[in-house]
């Protein structure tokens, strides 16, 4: 069962036990959302659209309202896996920061653990759906007098010192994180704050972004006296002097205060139901041109980096009449037996609707390859309507999942096909779900052959499908070819995304762009090493560190479509207000991993690990973990104990839980060879340390009986009161020693 799944039927059992907490006279037993009369049953209802908390209940009979009790009859047995119960909230409040082309977002709440019983106590989950490429930066809890936080240490030193290995926290699908809060009780309130960072989309000339905050009715508090207060603050920063509109939002918010090239909203109000939509803004920066900048900041005296931070950025502009170069396209498809089902089919769907993107004057060819080639065409073809209509008709006869996989023989055969372009952007789109064992080898052949090529060398764009290709490969390998990465992890996305990477690298307006500041400067480090091209439908930003002085202005230099030069004068600006170590710490630590993996440098390996651990960020070389602050309790008691500091109370502090799963790796050569199924939307369920046994659930149910171990099953429509009764009568039945009774009932047919 998929992971969307698993989650959505434990919080479905959790809305139908949710029946028990009595509600107050106004407001009964909360009710689980109905999906329309005549429809197929869907996970989506169930699936948090919000930073969500949820009690996590293995035993249904601690279930009760903590302050009007209902007094219900016993539940007996257990949830197996637990039920997820969505606590009510009672403030929250969103605060959005934009960046250049990235975002950071902060969510605070405070929820209550309003279904169990003020003696009892649960484990309580919170889960938070990270919007574009999000990633998490930091999570803090406070309940019931402790206080948790999470922290980034170095892998290393996690297994040594916690040999346990406890695992409460992790990613349960891309873009999905999970954080296990241990042993709340019953009627407490949890105050946390979650970070997370997310790209923005560029598209047309405006910044896009969507932020996860639509609430279900369900979490509204009990009774019209708790106050719902909602907030949200957004800040935008660009780091330039131009103008920036907000174009949409979707939510009323009040413009607080302008400036060149920043924006100040505010929405603050006391609200009946809590937002039942994400935060969803866009906004533009007033320039018909492209333009462009340096940003200059000195480092803190806590960076680990004592050089200049700089970041060089240039913006498409809003003029759609600026001509794109012409393209000589080859598309290099993986269709090996692990692209078998979905992928393959939104792949081929996603690669028709390119085709028909691409523009008179262009010209392409498309390799499927496994341990074999399969060419469309032995030359580049013109995109003619026929020739196009031609092309999907051979995918959709050629593209059929099997073999295995060989990356190095169609990316020769590529250059091959591009070896001769003139006037015209070549460009190779590699689209794959495995690993190899020569990826350092294919690196190091295409460098050297792309810097032995002519005036305009091929570009190469890579995407990765799933979990088990090496995505700091095919960050490498693009970043070789000036070309754009992307991935998808989630087959629903397989074919927006590669839409969306095929636009971006098909849309060139300025390539082989070139800065003279290096001339400069005494020392520089620069991410991505190589600058790529300037496309229409997305800014180019790269940044590094220096040792030397920037004059005022700089020029890039650049060719136009028409292969003319261009000239973009660039202002260096010294900036103390615009936060370029957090903008682009996650670019840095990404793409000095791709290199550590490249180069097999462990100098790089502990440069990653010294700036994952300063900037929170988890990489491949630390881990992340959840960890409870001592109290001035807990310190003194270490005083009077110091050799016997284990058997105190305030010995849990020390310990640390596992937050999994939060780096990609390098890829799975073995998966890749046995050829399994594309590691796309695989369950990732918290461990667990207790085995339960079900006790509700969409199919049956299970009730235990009081003096003998077997269960009685009944069927999903009884409800509550029936299975109470046949609980009752299978205890009596046990009483009386009728075995041959109690069989028949508890192992009789649904």
């Amino acid at each position: 069962m998929a992971v969307d799944e698993v989650f959505a039927t434990a919080v479905e059992d959790g809305l139908k036990l949710a029946k028990r907490v009595y509600a107050g006279k106004e407001r009964q037993f909360a009710a689980p959302p109905r999906p329309a009369t005549g429809m197929e049953r869907s996970s989506e209802p169930f699936l948090p659209t919000a930073p969500m908390v949820y009690a996590v209940i293995s035993d249904p009979a601690i279930v009760d309202n903590p302050d009007i009790p209902s007094y219900q009859p016993h539940v007996y047995g257990a949830c197996d896996p637990p039920a997820l119960i969505p606590l009510q909230m009672g403030d929250v409040g969103l605060e959005v920061e934009c960046l250049l082309d990235a975002a950071f977002v902060a969510v605070s709440g405070r929820w209550r653990v309003h279904c169990v019983m003020r003696n009892k106590s649960c484990d309580c989950r919170l889960v938070v759906p990270m919007g574009e490429q999000g990633s998490i930066l930091g999570v803090e809890v406070e309940v019931g007098g402790r206080s948790y936080y999470t922290q980034v240490i170095e892998l290393e030193d996690y297994i040594m010192e916690n040999t346990a290995k406890i695992e409460g926290g992790g990613l349960l699908k891309p873009q999905m994180f999970f954080l296990t809060i241990p042993q709340v009780n019953g009627g407490s309130e949890i105050s946390i704050k979650v970070r997370w960072s997310q790209k923005l989309i560029y598209k047309d000339g405006q910044f896009f972004i969507a932020v996860p905050f639509n609430f279900p009715e369900y979490i509204t508090p009990f009774g019209k006296i708790f106050s719902k207060r909602e907030k949200i603050h957004l800040n935008v920063n660009i780091g330039t002097e131009k103008e920036v509109m907000l174009q949409t939002t979707s939510h009323p918010l009040k413009e607080k205060s302008r400036q060149a090239g920043k924006l100040t909203f505010l929405y603050e109000a006391d609200v009946e139901s809590w937002s039942n939509k994400d935060f969803d803004f866009s906004f533009s920066i007033c320039s018909d041109d492209f333009f462009g900048g340096i940003l200059l900041k000195s480092p803190t005296t806590h960076d680990v980096d004592q050089r200049e931070m700089f970041s060089l950025y240039l913006f498409p502009g809003s003029n759609q009449k600026t001509k794109a170069f012409k393209n000589e396209v080859v598309f290099i498809i993986d269709i090996s037996g692990s692209m078998k089902g979905k992928p393959i089919e939104n792949v081929k769907s996603a690669l028709s609707t390119s085709l028909l993107e691409l523009r008179p004057g262009d010209y392409f060819d498309i390799i499927a390859f496994n341990a074999e080639l399969h060419s469309f065409s032995s030359c580049l073809e013109p995109a003619t309507a026929d020739t196009i209509e031609n092309a999907i008709q051979w995918m959709n006869n050629n593209f059929v999942a099997e073999g295995g996989t060989d990356i190095m023989h169609p990316l020769n055969e590529a250059v091959g096909l591009l070896s001769s372009t003139k006037n015209s952007i070549p460009q190779i789109f590699l689209i794959t779900d495995g690993a190899v064992e020569n990826e350092r080898n294919i690196c190091q052949t295409l460098k050297t052959h792309l810097e032995n090529s002519g005036s305009i060398s091929p570009r190469i764009s890579t995407f990765g499908v799933g979990s088990y290709c090496n995505h700091y490969f095919l960050k490498m390998l693009a970043s070789i070819g000036r070309g754009q990465y992307d991935a998808a992890y989630d087959s629903d996305l397989i074919e927006m995304c590669i839409q969306r990477w095929f636009h971006r690298a098909s849309s060139t307006i300025v390539a082989n762009v070139t800065v003279d500041f290096f001339s400069y400067l005494d020392e520089f480090e620069v991410y991505p090493i190589h600058i790529p091209d300037l496309s229409g439908q997305c800014p180019l930003i790269i940044s590094g560190r220096c040792y030397g002085k920037f004059p005022e202005t700089l020029q890039a230099k650049g060719i136009l479509a028409d292969m003319s030069d261009t000239v973009i004068d660039m202002k260096v600006q010294n900036t103390k207000d615009f936060p370029l170590e957090k903008a682009f710490v996650k670019q840095h630590i990404d793409l000095l991993t791709a290199q550590a993996w490249f180069s097999e440098s462990k100098q790089l390996k502990e440069k990653v690990t010294k700036l994952s651990i300063q900037s929170s960020i988890p990489s491949e070389y630390t881990c992340m973990v959840f960890l409870q602050k001592e109290t001035e309790k807990d310190e003194s008691l270490k005083k009077v104990k110091k050799r016997d500091s284990r058997k105190h109370a305030g010995s849990k502090d020390n310990l640390l839980i596992l937050v999994r799963d939060m780096a990609i790796g390098f890829g799975d050569i073995t998966a890749t060879i046995e050829n399994h199924p594309t590691g796309l939307g695989e369950p990732k369920e918290p461990a667990t340390s207790l085995v339960y046994n079900k006790a509700i659930g969409c199919c049956n149910r299970i009730a235990y009986c009081c003096c003998c171990p077997c269960f009685i099953k009944t069927c999903s429509r009884l409800n509550d009161q029936l299975v109470i009764v046949m609980t009752q009568l299978c205890t009596a039945l046990s009483c009386l020693a009728c075995s041959e009774c109690c069989t028949e009932l508890c192992f009789g047919s649904d």
